[in-house]
């Protein structure tokens, strides 16, 4: 087991606003790069929001489907034992602070932009999300130590 491998947490919540673009897409992107090895869910502040068709699309870009995701919030997530919360959106942070105030659980925000807030051609908006999906893609790997044989 080497270092990376025994300070990794075993279990993340990324959290956002709604669930709906950022904290989805970071859930798909881990649950991809470390296949199992590590325990991924995602969570909103809010409830209401509906899967992006944006997000949807920039991710099938890269092979990933998160078609059949359905929003959630924090009270919808039945296993709360997180070894750690990565925050996405200032809203999200502040509810996780909340959180650690009862659990023992490490939380990171890494400020993210709101793709939907983007404007221009389809084509601009869609640069917005990948920006989003690639910046995700390398924080992921980075904060967990993925490596090419890491995956498997």
């Amino acid at each position: 087991m080497t270092v990376v491998e025994r300070t990794r947490p075993s279990a993340v919540l990324f959290a956002c606003s709604m669930n709906a673009v950022r904290s989805p897409m970071a859930e798909a992107i881990a649950k991809h790069l470390f296949n199992r090895k590590i325990y991924f869910q995602s969570a909103g502040v809010r409830p209401g929001g509906e899967l992006d068709p944006f997000a949807v699309k920039v991710l099938e870009e890269i092979g990933l489907d998160i078609s059949r995701h359905r929003p959630r919030t924090f009270d919808d997530i039945e296993d709360s034992n997180f070894d750690l919360i990565v925050t996405l959106a200032p809203e999200a942070h502040h509810k996780a602070l909340d959180l650690t105030r009862t659990q023992a659980m490490d939380v990171e925000y890494w400020p993210t932009q709101d793709p939907q807030l983007a404007s221009g051609s389809r084509e601009q908006i869609l640069e917005s999300y990948r920006t989003v999906r690639d910046g995700l893609m390398r924080r992921i790997k980075d904060r967990l130590g993925w490596s090419p044989q890491a995956h498997d």
